[in-house]
C-alpha cells in the first residue's frame, strides 16, 4: 500500500513540467492564426449576420429587428443574378480545367529544362493587378480589333451568336466576354494545384502500366487522372468559389444584362446603401456555394486536397 501511495521522486518533476510545456507548444503556435481568424473572419461574419436582419435606413439608422423576410425578398428579386453567376462561374471553371490540365501535365512530365520557365509564365499574371489584367481584355476584345476580326472571318461569332454568347459582330458586353475574363484571371488557380498533384505521381506507375501493355489513353484513364483527382478538386474549388462572387469582370467586360450577384452586392453596399439586403445576398451566395461544394466533394470521392 505504501508503494502505491508513494510520491514520485523529486527529480521527475522538472522532466514532467518540461514535457507538459512541450505539449503546449503547438497550441501556442496556433494561437496567432486563431486570433487572426476570429478578428478578421468570425467577428465580421457575426456583424454581417446581424446586419442582414436589421431594418431602417442610413439616415435614421439600422436596428436589429430579426427581419428574416429580407432573405426571401433579396433572393426573389435577384435570383436571375444568382443563376447567371453560377452559370458563368461553372463555365469558366470547366474551361479552366480543359485548358489547365494539359498544361499542368506538360509541366509535370514533359517540360524538361523548360519546367521552371513555364511555371513562371503561369504565375506571371499575378505580377500585375487583377484590375489591369481585366482592363487589358477590353483592348483584346475591342470592336473591330484583330481578335473580333479573326472570329468573324472564321464565322465563330455566327455560332456564338446563335448560342446567345455574343451579339452581332461584337464580343464586348456579352456573356462570352465575361466568361473569357473569368477564365483568364482564374486559370492559374487551376493550373498550380493540378501541377502539384500530377508531380506527386510516381513515374514508375506509368512504366508499370506500359509493362502491362496499357495504351497511353488507358494509362491516363486508369492511373494518371484518378491519382490527380485531389488537384482537380482543389483547382475547381479555387476557381469556382471566387468566380461565383466576382464582380470586376462583369463590371468591365459586360453590360447590365451580364451583371452577376457580386455586382448587385457591391451596388447595394456602396450605391443604394441598403446594407441589410447586401448582407442577406452575401449569406445566400455563401450558403448556395457551400452546399454545392459539399455535394461536389462527396461526389468526387476525395477529401485529400492539395
Amino acid at each position: 500500500m505504501s508503494a502505491l501511495t508513494e510520491a514520485p521522486p523529486a527529480a521527475d518533476l522538472p522532466v514532467r513540467k518540461a514535457s507538459a510545456r512541450r505539449r503546449l507548444v503547438p497550441y501556442w503556435l496556433l494561437l496567432p492564426g486563431i486570433l487572426w481568424l476570429i478578428v478578421f473572419f468570425a467577428l465580421p461574419m457575426v456583424y454581417q449576420a446581424s446586419t442582414s436582419v436589421q431594418t431602417g435606413s442610413l439616415e435614421k439608422g439600422f436596428q436589429v429587428t430579426w427581419h428574416f423576410q429580407t432573405y426571401w425578398d433579396a433572393f426573389e428579386e435577384y435570383y436571375p443574378q444568382f443563376v447567371r453567376s453560377l452559370l458563368y462561374a461553372g463555365t469558366a471553371t470547366a474551361l479552366c480545367l480543359l485548358l489547365g490540365y494539359p498544361l499542368a501535365y506538360l509541366i509535370a512530365f514533359r517540360a524538361g529544362r523548360w519546367h521552371n520557365l513555364i511555371l513562371v509564365l503561369v504565375i506571371a499574371p499575378f505580377f500585375t493587378s487583377f484590375l489591369i489584367r481585366t482592363l487589358a481584355w477590353k483592348t483584346i476584345l475591342a470592336d473591330g480589333g484583330p481578335v473580333v476580326h479573326t472570329l468573324n472571318s472564321l464565322h465563330v461569332l455566327d455560332v456564338t451568336g446563335w448560342l446567345g454568347l455574343t451579339e452581332g459582330d461584337r464580343v464586348l458586353a456579352t456573356p462570352m466576354a465575361v466568361v473569357c475574363g473569368l477564365t483568364y484571371n482564374f486559370l492559374p488557380f487551376m493550373i498550380l494545384p493540378l501541377y502539384t498533384s500530377l508531380e506527386r505521381i510516381d513515374p514508375r506507375l506509368h512504366e508499370a502500366a506500359g509493362d502491362l501493355y496499357a495504351t497511353p489513353a488507358t494509362t491516363f484513364r486508369k492511373v494518371t487522372f484518378p491519382l490527380s483527382m485531389p488537384g482537380v478538386v482543389s483547382g475547381t474549388l479555387l476557381t469556382f468559389i471566387p468566380a461565383s462572387g466576382d464582380y470586376v469582370n462583369a463590371e468591365l467586360l459586360g453590360s447590365t444584362d451580364q451583371k452577376m450577384v457580386g455586382n448587385v452586392i457591391q451596388s447595394q453596399f456602396l450605391r443604394v446603401l441598403d446594407y441589410p439586403t447586401a448582407a442577406a445576398l452575401s449569406f445566400i451566395l455563401m450558403a448556395i456555394v457551400l452546399v454545392m461544394v459539399t455535394v461536389y466533394i462527396r461526389r468526387a470521392g476525395t477529401e485529400d486536397l492539395v
